[in-house]
């Protein structure tokens, strides 16, 4: 009696890329042979989204505010009124 046979089949996806997205996988390939999986995933992707720490050190980057948007900005915000309460009668 015979051992069965399995096949295993990856599971894929088709994607479309540009065609400079495209080249830069082909550069990117360490053989020809090298398909575009293996670049995927031999890329190293930034593992943390977007921080509050990230937001104060490109603000730190950023020139000072001047006294006439700061004035504005503070009377923007003195102005600044909280919307009306809709289920209350008038």
């Amino acid at each position: 009696m015979h051992a069965p046979v399995y096949a295993y089949a990856m599971a894929t996806k088709t994607i479309s890329v540009d065609l400079e997205a495209y080249e830069c996988l082909c550069r990117a390939r360490l053989t020809p042979a090298e398909s575009f999986s293996q670049v995927i995933k031999r890329a190293r992707w930034p593992s943390a989204g977007f921080t509050a720490d990230g937001l104060l050190r490109a603000l730190a980057d950023l020139p000072p505010l001047s006294e006439e948007v700061l004035d504005r900005l503070d009377r923007a915000q003195v102005a600044d009124a909280p919307p009306g309460d809709e289920w209350r009668e008038p």
